[in-house]
């Protein structure tokens, strides 16, 4: 949520500028004034070393590298099924046989039949597919593009969690600075106190002046409290953004001010079309929607299976056989195999298949205008930002002349002491823009950078 000022005269100093100033997520200033110094040293951090540890410390990356090792393992299982499949086994049979003797007709020698047969067999079986359709290598190969998907859905979580630890950074650096400037405010109504409490003392203005600059520094340090209340609550979700203990003292160093200024849009969306995981991920599946599309095809064709077995047959009803009283047998084989009727039970597979793609394609087309149309709205944000610097660069000279006028005026009893209140209140309110506006302006251009797809480059 963005801080609004309120420069309306009617409310007292700061109470009016600063408080709304201060930015989604800030700290207590009644500490910096009114509390003894913690103990705690504070931690200070550059931008890169906040990235750094968010992207390192992230439960939302490891969760990711999980999604990755998955689609790998899913890619060698794939693999595996390339491989020969051979099985054995061995098989007691025992048989009660009531039929003593059998007979296949009357004039038919007579076979007389044991009351009871025990027998042994084992088998040995390998087979390799030669060839069906190439339905592997079309899995194998949409199993690696499901792997870089993966890749690429991290990629794009990384790039998440460095675009909200920025932002999180750019929130605290807002509200340091915003107490910087309330405690220059402060100073100043301190001394414009001691003045009036000198000229009532020699009788030039009344208690009511002195009333009101001691309320205005009450108003100073309410806006403080808020402040810091407010910047408590951002470095303790900062902290456990970036993996470190809740209670760390965080300070962030000053930003440096945007170095892209003349950044031009056609280079901005050229960078976005080739550097969004979106689009990349969405040409990956495209890929994997071709491949559907050939085993599909390639279920209608012929398949060839090598096979090699081995028989071991022992009807002697002992499980060592005795000598020549078992059989054993080796066969080889090429299998030759046709389930034409996938060439009409297919049909609407393929034609599923084929919408699939035309879905894919059409979700590319809407992806890369909706990318352009962000990259424009971030790219406007960011020039409206570096424009709002300037006028209010311009608006602090004019409030810093306006504040000297008053102080002269108000010395020269001119001026009342509603008008020195009045001025001075605008002055310290656009130097609080100021510093927001500096902040919103890094904020923008990270924004932007997120959009084309390099803000970690």
């Amino acid at each position: 949520m963005k801080p609004r000022i309120n420069a309306s005269p009617k409310r007292s100093v700061l109470g009016r500028g600063v408080i709304s100033a201060a930015v989604v997520g800030a700290f207590s200033f009644v500490a910096a004034f009114t509390s003894p110094v913690q103990a705690q040293e504070p931690k200070h951090l550059t931008l890169q070393e906040a990235i750094e540890l968010g992207v390192q410390n992230s439960k939302v990356l490891r969760l990711s590298q999980t999604k990755i090792d998955q689609a790998l393992i899913k890619y060698s299982q794939v693999k595996d099924e390339a491989l020969p499949k051979a099985s054995a086994s061995y098989t007691y049979n025992h048989a009660e046989i009531p039929t003593k003797v059998f007979q296949m007709s009357k004039e038919g020698q007579p076979f007389y039949l044991p009351k009871r047969a025990d027998a042994f067999l084992g088998t040995l079986s390998v087979q390799e597919v030669i060839f069906a359709g190439n339905k592997l290598k079309y899995a194998k190969e949409s199993a690696e593009l499901m792997a870089q998907v993966a890749r690429l859905d991290a990629e794009k979580d990384k790039e998440e969690i460095a675009y909200h630890v920025t932002s999180g950074y750019f929130n605290l650096y807002k509200l340091q600075q915003s107490q910087k400037v309330v405690a220059q405010n402060l100073q100043a109504v301190d001394r414009q106190i001691k003045q009036a409490q000198r000229f009532f003392e020699q009788g030039i203005v009344t208690k009511n002046d002195v009333l009101r600059f001691q309320l205005q520094r009450s108003n100073v340090e309410l806006t403080g409290a808020d402040l810091e209340t407010n910047r408590k609550i951002v470095v303790y979700n900062l902290n456990i953004l970036l993996g470190l203990p809740e209670n760390n003292n965080l300070v962030v160093e000053e930003v440096a001010s945007p170095a892209g200024q003349n950044i031009s849009l056609a280079s901005l969306v050229d960078s976005a079309m080739a550097n969004r995981e979106e689009l990349q991920t969405l040409s990956l599946q495209n890929q994997a929607a071709d491949n559907n599309i050939k085993s599909i095809k390639a279920d209608a064709l012929p398949a060839l299976v090598a096979s090699a077995d081995g028989y071991h047959i022992n009807p002697s009803g002992s499980f060592i056989p005795p000598a020549h009283g078992s059989l054993t047998i080796g066969t080889v084989g090429l299998t030759a195999a046709w389930n034409f009727d996938r060439l009409w039970t297919n049909k609407n597979k393929l034609s599923e298949a084929n919408i699939q793609k035309t879905q894919l394609n059409l979700t590319r087309d809407l992806t890369t205008d909706q990318l352009k149309t962000e990259v424009n709205q971030n790219y406007q944000r960011y020039l409206l930002a570096l424009d709002r610097i300037k006028i209010l660069q311009t608006a602090i000279a004019q409030a810093e002349e306006n504040d000297r006028s008053e102080a002269s005026r108000y010395t020269n009893k001119v001026a009342s002491a509603t008008d020195r209140i009045d001025a001075q209140t605008r002055l310290y309110q656009a130097l609080i823009n100021l510093e927001l506006a500096r902040a919103d302006a890094g904020l923008a251009y990270y924004t932007l950078l997120k959009s084309t797809g390099t803000i970690l480059n």
